[in-house]
């Protein structure tokens, strides 16, 4: 080839390089121009998935912002990274934080109000579109939503119809003199496991908490700690102890089995390999058990039993919501708002549902997914039981929530007097009074860590 040819070559070359380049810098323009916000959460395993999904599905909506979502590996650990990450002026814009750790946030002043984040930009949310049951334990005591429910539960009673058919039974137990009749047929139809649970301190709130607000009973004085941070732990004083006392006697009579990772099968899987025939979780786990319960076996959910005489409160909301952090820049709160605003919309519920076990947050969610026959088809049927349990009264000063400061290790202690009963260590009585004893101390050191402040 001649030097004019191998010019010409290189001129073209040459075209073509720039033309890239033009093309890149274009490509980098158009992705500069989006606003890029940090959302920090802390579910992790399958649901992490789902939160990912639920980010690229907003991200693939527009073209004007990018959430980039990272797990933290855990509900605590997400509460105590933005914490630390607040400190170095390193926060996120959005952090996923636990139901209980929602005091720890309403004292930081680090947020910025979401009720004023999206009336400031522009949306106007109707917050009584939440279900009471939700929003109350998220509000301040005025009513106001300083964060965003976003991934809600409760706890539910599963059980086994075809074990229940054999016993001659067609209906779950609604009270737990009938769950002890039904234990006790199920035995001797020859189910060793009729009832299974978990008394770790990750399950305690089934436990204590869900069973203390259907009941109406306070785990602790100022109305759970909503009127003040000089609340004090009452859990050893009501009905919990009737409770874990029949737990315990159930449990010596064979109707009752730990079930546990450690003990080598969690209660969850248990019940859907038909091994327990009853057990108490979160709908949450709804999905789980539908994919991984064998295809010949029928079972369903009902609403956690009450004691005889008991007028039913309804449960407590599990799960989490969004906050939004100070120290950021208008775009990025604008774009934070967007993303609030589509996370709340009915289809997103619905999708939500649909690959998790979480319920819709907002009555118009629900409308939308019974419209459109969610609760009809045979992998979902059931998990309306959650949102008839969230709404079963309206939230009395006991049932709107916890306001309790350190509540993981308040929970902890809690599962640390259930191992003590269960292993014949201590009375229930004995065992509750010296968690709640425990936890008092838990409760006076966070007291004296924000002295001078007032609850929202």
């Amino acid at each position: 080839m001649s030097i004019f040819g191998k010019l010409a070559n290189l001129r073209n070359l040459v075209s073509v390089a720039g033309g890239a380049m033009m093309l890149a810098a274009s490509v980098s323009g158009a992705l500069a121009d989006k606003t890029k916000v940090d959302f920090w959460f802390g579910n992790s395993g399958d649901i992490a998935k789902r939160v990912q999904d639920v980010c690229q599905h907003f991200n693939d909506s527009q073209a004007d912002y990018e959430v980039v979502c990272t797990s933290q590996n855990g509900y605590a650990n997400a509460l105590q990274n933005t914490i630390a990450a607040f400190r170095a002026n390193k926060q996120p814009t959005i952090v996923q934080v636990f139901d209980i750790g929602t005091l720890d946030l309403l004292l930081s002043g680090a947020y910025y109000p979401v009720n004023k984040l999206m009336a400031d930009n522009g949306y106007n949310i109707d917050w009584n579109n939440y279900f009471p049951g939700i929003r109350s334990y998220y509000a301040t005591s005025k009513g106001d939503m300083y964060s965003m429910p976003f991934n809600s539960s409760t706890a539910l009673l599963y059980w086994n119809q075809d074990a229940f058919k054999k016993i001659g039974k067609d209906a779950a137990p609604k009270t737990w003199e009938e769950v002890a009749d039904d234990m006790n047929a199920l035995k001797k139809a020859g189910y060793d496991c009729p009832l299974g649970i978990d008394i770790s301190a990750d399950e305690v709130w089934q436990l204590m908490e869900q069973f203390s607000a259907i009941h109406n009973q306070p785990v602790a004085t100022e109305n759970n700690g909503y009127d003040g941070l000089n609340a004090e732990l009452v859990f050893n004083k009501g009905k919990f102890v009737q409770y874990v006392t029949d737990l315990k006697k159930w449990y010596d009579q064979g109707l009752v089995k730990l079930k546990s990772k450690q003990a080598g099968e969690d209660y969850i899987t248990a019940f859907a390999a038909g091994h327990c025939q009853m057990t108490l979780t979160s709908v949450g786990d709804h999905g789980t058990i539908t994919r991984t319960a064998s295809p010949d076996m029928h079972w369903s959910v009902a609403e956690l039993p009450v004691y005889a005489g008991t007028n039913r409160k309804n449960s407590l909301v599990g799960g989490a919501s969004l906050w939004v952090l100070q120290g950021k820049s208008p775009a990025e709160y604008k774009a934070a708002a967007a993303f609030l605003n589509f996370v709340a919309q009915p289809e997103q519920a619905l999708w939500w549902s649909s690959n998790t076990g979480y319920i819709p947050v907002t009555k118009s969610g629900f409308d939308f997914m019974t419209k459109n026959g969610f609760y009809d088809k045979a992998p979902y049927k059931g998990r309306e039981v959650a949102i008839a349990s969230l709404t079963a009264s309206d939230p009395t000063p006991i049932t709107r929530g916890l306001r309790l400061g350190g509540m993981p290790q308040i929970r902890a202690e809690v599962a640390n007097a259930l191992q003590a009963v269960f292993s014949n260590q201590a009375a229930a009585q004995q065992a509750l009074d010296d968690a709640a004893s425990r936890g008092n101390t838990i409760l006076r050191r966070f007291e004296a860590t924000y002295k001078g402040k007032q609850l929202p």
